[in-house]
């Protein structure tokens, strides 16, 4: 008798905030350790985005904890939390604000299991990304400085089924996780859901789109507009697209699988070009994949400046399925 295929939850259509908000309502539903921590995240309110609308009502003040304008003080808290056996959730309200925080991130969070062995299971919902005319103080990519600390994790999802499923991988992990949130898919992409818990599992990527001639290479939501510059120069040119969907640990067998493959890779983030997480994965190719590359690998990110206020600069800053596929059709033809 062969043997059976594991059971899966059924689904439902979704919204990437949705599937957010339903990750950690399943979450704290299933496990009374975890607890929620921001600005303004209570009440009818539900934070800047509302994703924890209605939260309070649910779980009680003592779980969905409202907290001063003190990214250093609750991030620091949170720490204390985790090491005393709770599962705290940190909002910050925008990626941008987590420099404030960095000291209790990068120099204790970050190093307490390496010094004596402890485990600090919190997360950190970073809202990252422009695109929603928020200029530069809202808008900003900051996953590089976190990928380049030892001791954190940092995913990026790009679907609204990994939005749910790395965050219940995220707060169930015992390391400090640093869960990057697109803005501009919030709303904006839809996706089947699993109902249930079925977690996405911290460093895999995924393979978004098969193809054979060309290998993009990206996170968050420009595996959106990676997948329609593929649809851009389809029939022309078979473009594979990998979700990294984890950027610490970085998934590296799937990477450089996709890359030996098709010979020619353009890597893609929204973040600013310049030492981003292109950079890691163009080196790491270049000597891990060398005689397998027909062309140059391209790197496509943001401008080196802060992000602009006004709508067409931004636009000119930030890539987009046009600037991608233009990449595509350079590095077919190389």
């Amino acid at each position: 008798m062969s043997a059976r295929a594991p059971l899966r939850s059924e689904t439902r259509t979704m919204t990437y905030l949705e599937g957010i908000s339903d990750g950690l309502r399943t979450e704290m539903r299933r496990d009374p350790s975890v607890l929620l921590m921001g600005e303004d995240i209570g009440g009818e309110f539900g934070g800047a985005f509302k994703v924890t609308r209605g939260f309070e009502a649910e779980f009680g003040p003592d779980r969905v904890i409202n907290t001063p304008m003190t990214e250093l003080a609750f991030i620091g808290a949170a720490t204390g939390m985790a090491l005393m056996g709770l599962r705290p959730v940190i909002e910050v309200q925008f990626a941008d604000f987590i420099s404030t925080g960095f000291d209790a991130i990068a120099q204790y969070a970050a190093t307490t299991h390496y010094r004596w062995g402890a485990p600090v299971p919190w997360v950190i919902r970073a809202p990252a990304d422009g695109g929603i005319r928020s200029g530069p103080f809202h808008s900003q990519n900051p996953e590089a400085w976190f990928v380049h600390t030892p001791g954190l994790k940092v995913v990026a999802p790009g679907t609204p089924a990994d939005a749910k499923g790395l965050l219940l991988a995220a707060i169930r992990d015992n390391n400090p996780v640093i869960y990057f949130e697109s803005k501009p898919l919030y709303r904006s992409l839809r996706g089947e859901v699993p109902s249930g818990d079925e977690s996405v599992p911290i460093g895999k990527a995924r393979v978004a789109r098969q193809g054979h001639d060309v290998t993009v290479i990206t996170y968050g939501e420009m595996v959106r507009q990676a997948l329609e510059a593929a649809r851009q120069v389809q029939p022309d040119i078979s473009t594979e697209v990998i979700d990294l969907r984890t950027l610490k640990p970085l998934d590296h067998q799937t990477v450089l699988a996709s890359a030996r493959r098709t010979g020619r890779v353009v890597v893609v983030h929204a973040a600013n070009r310049m030492a981003g997480i292109g950079a890691e994965i163009a080196a790491e190719l270049s000597e891990s994949a060398f005689e397998y590359l027909d062309a140059p690998i391209t790197r496509i990110g943001g401008l080196d400046i802060p992000v602009p206020f006004s709508p067409p600069l931004e636009d000119a800053y930030r890539p987009g399925a046009t600037n991608i596929a233009t990449a595509i059709r350079s590095t077919a033809s190389f």
